[in-house]
């Protein structure tokens, strides 16, 4: 049976980023990372993110937060939001060459040309022991694992 597999490579050959916060108050990283499906009989997006990351701290405080996927020619801009943690840098935003736009509990960026607003519905850190040894070997020791966040899909924007 074939199908096709594009679906599958959102996240990873074209990443996203994954803001959380209000307008006044968010942070966003680049994101490579994730699914989509549904849960509960609710569209879902699910995203991973480890807690050494500025922004688990913006996705654990807030209810909601925004994937955005932005066309291949911000390319750079993804990679420098990857980059820049928001720790020290005032702006990311300004530094990466985006446009934050705000959609009330949440932010997206003008440039991006699909964004799903989610609100958080359930999370948890991911536990080492039920997973394979050969994935804790390559993605976790010395580090912590990601925490999983599953968000209700309650909007989803198009340019």
């Amino acid at each position: 049976m074939e199908f096709n597999t594009e679906i599958f490579s959102q996240f990873d050959k074209k990443w996203a980023l994954l803001s959380a916060g209000p307008m006044a108050a968010h942070n966003t990283m680049t994101i490579s990372w994730g699914s989509m499906g549904t849960l509960w009989g609710k569209p879902i997006v699910t995203v991973y993110v480890k807690p050494i990351r500025f922004t688990h701290k913006f996705l654990n405080e807030n209810e909601y937060f925004t994937v955005s996927f932005l066309p291949e020619e911000y390319r750079q801009a993804l990679m420098k939001m990857g980059g820049i943690t928001g720790r020290h840098h005032t702006d990311k935003d300004a530094a990466a060459g985006l446009t934050a736009k705000d959609l009330g509990e949440a932010v997206t960026y003008e440039e991006a040309e699909l964004t799903f607003l989610c609100r958080k519905v359930f999370w948890q850190d991911m536990i080492t022991t039920h997973m394979p040894t050969e994935i804790v070997e390559e993605f976790y020791t010395p580090d912590e694992p990601h925490t999983l966040y599953i968000g209700e899909v309650v909007d989803i924007i198009k340019k």
